[in-house]
This record gives C-alpha cells, structure tokens and sequence, in this order.
C-alpha cells in the first residue's frame, strides 16, 4: 500500500474517484481532464502555437485534436456538441467573482443552462471552497513577453486546489481569502476581465477564476478568432454622451475591442461588447454604466446559488 502511494499522490486518487463517481464520465473524458490538469502548461503552450512542439509536431498535434474532439455526432445545431461546449468561460463582474472566492460553504447546482449558455459544463459544486490556490497563468506563462505578474489564476475548491499543489509546486501557492480578493482588485485595477471557467473534462464544472488580457488571454483571443468561448456577463455598456469627454481611456482598456473613437466620439459595438465592466471602472467622468441586457443570458449571481 505504501508502494502504490508513492507512485500516485493523493490528489491523484481523489481525481481517479470523482472521474468513477461522476455520471457519464468516460476513460477519455477523464484521461484528457488529467492531461490538461498534469500538464497544463504544455497543453496551453500548444493549444496557443507558442510551444515548440505545436510547430515541430503539427501532425501530432492535430492528432491529439481529433482524439479528444468532442464525440458529438449529430450535424444539427440543436445537438451537436463543439468544443466550445466543452471548453468556456463566463464573464464575471468584480464584485461576483470577490464572491465567489470568499463563499465558506459547500455549493451544489448541477445545472446553471441559464446562465452558462452551452450545452456541457454548467455545474458549481464547491467543496471546501475555502481551499484556494492562486497558480501561474499559463496563457500568460507561455508566452515570450507576458502582461505581469502572472500568477493571477485562482483555483477553487477541491479537488481541484489540492491537484495544482501536488502537481505544480513551483508554479502554485495556497493563499485565503483575503489574499484572493487582493489579487482580483489588482487585476481589476489593470484593466483585465474576471472569467469564471468551466471544462467538459474537469467533471462538467466550474474549477477557477482566470483574470485575463487580450494580449496574453488565449480564450479571449480565439473569441476573437470566432470560437465563442466566452459568454457574456448579461450586461452590456452604456454610456452618457453629455457626461462623456471622449478621452478614450475606455477603449484603451476594453479587452474585447467593443469600444472605438470616431469623430470624438466614442461609439460600442455591442455585438463585441461582453460586458465586463472594465470601461465603467476607468471612465473618470462616470460617464458609463453596465445595463442588464436579456438577449445576453443571465448573469452568474452568487447569492442565488444557496437558494
């Protein structure tokens, strides 16, 4: 017994459980949940072509896509499963995402198809979600010249937290609350967006808090390559043009490209704009605001979780 513990950590054991206990959980669903979750900074280093190995071996590459390419077989938009639908994140505001990191109780909601608008991984169970883990950005890690600091993406609960401190001691450290919320406010000062992510393969749930920037964010960037990974926040913004000095600060910052100058003027693409908040946050004549928009699904609001 003794042996078989020094070959597999703890951590290990308890991912091998939740796979066996996880409804619909397949060898494959569990292998590739592992591989990313081992070695996640490879997976994102090929996943975003920096790794030499996404362009030494595009073969293998490409094989390793096809293999765990989700198994949905049906042509119908209705049915057929992308890999958008195994793979997202949900815009969070600030104020949503200081929640979720500082909730001192077990959550269970198996199904949030409300508000994460795909058709897999739409679950938060939270156990011990007191056990926080802030690791290395691996988007941010991988590339050349990264937005800093990068280690800025909280993993939540178990047994996510206690895997990425087994498996990734160099590049993780366990941290409270309080140090989690201080973590958030500081990338929300810089400017970058709080994703709620959630993965087909991490047993259909939500597993961490990415604070992302488009220079280094590789879903924000295959969001705007026209893989729709990110979902919307249910807000969109709105501005005050008698407030407004079209100072352009707004559109420096917004991470999606919503916002641009014409004519001193400062006009949105709502189409682009997910609602994040940034803009409203940086505009010193508070000229801007979030407004709840329906056709946008519903926003990730942490109270109603414990109804």
């Amino acid at each position: 017994m003794k042996r078989k513990f020094l070959i597999f950590l703890p951590s290990t054991w308890a991912y091998i459980k939740e796979g066996y206990h996880t409804q619909g959980y397949s060898l494959k669903n569990w292998l590739h949940g592992y591989i990313y979750s081992r070695w996640i900074y490879l997976y994102i280093g090929i996943g975003t072509g920096e790794h030499i190995l996404a362009r030494k071996f595009k073969p293998l590459a490409k094989f390793l896509c096809r293999f765990f390419k989700p198994s949905g077989k049906s042509e119908s938009p209705e049915t057929c499963i992308s890999f958008s639908d195994t793979y997202h994140g949900k815009v969070i505001s600030l104020d949503t995402a200081k929640k979720l990191v500082t909730i001192n109780r077990r959550i269970e909601v198996a199904d949030l198809e409300q508000v994460i608008p795909y058709k897999l991984a739409r679950s938060i169970i939270l156990e011990n979600p007191e056990h926080i883990v802030v690791m290395d950005c691996p988007c941010r890690k991988v590339r050349p010249n990264p937005c800093k600091p990068i280690d800025v993406c909280l993993v939540i609960g178990e047994i996510f937290s206690q895997f990425i401190l087994e498996h990734h001691p160099a590049n993780s450290r366990k941290i409270n609350m309080k140090e989690a919320v201080e973590i958030l406010e500081a990338e929300h000062k810089r400017g970058h967006v709080h994703h709620a992510f959630f993965k087909s393969d991490l047993f259909n749930r939500f597993y961490a808090i990415c604070n992302c920037c488009s220079c280094c964010c590789g879903a924000i960037q295959a969001w705007r390559n026209g893989t729709p990974m990110l979902a919307s926040s249910g807000y969109v913004s709105r501005s005050n043009h008698a407030l407004c000095t079209a100072c352009g600060v707004c559109v420096v910052f917004c991470q999606f490209e919503a916002l641009k100058m014409k004519e001193d003027t400062i006009i949105i693409d709502e189409k682009r704009c997910l609602g994040c908040g940034v803009c409203v946050t940086k505009c010193k004549e508070n000229a801007r605001w979030l407004e709840r928009d329906t056709s946008r699904g519903t926003p990730l609001e942490v109270d109603k979780l414990f109804l």
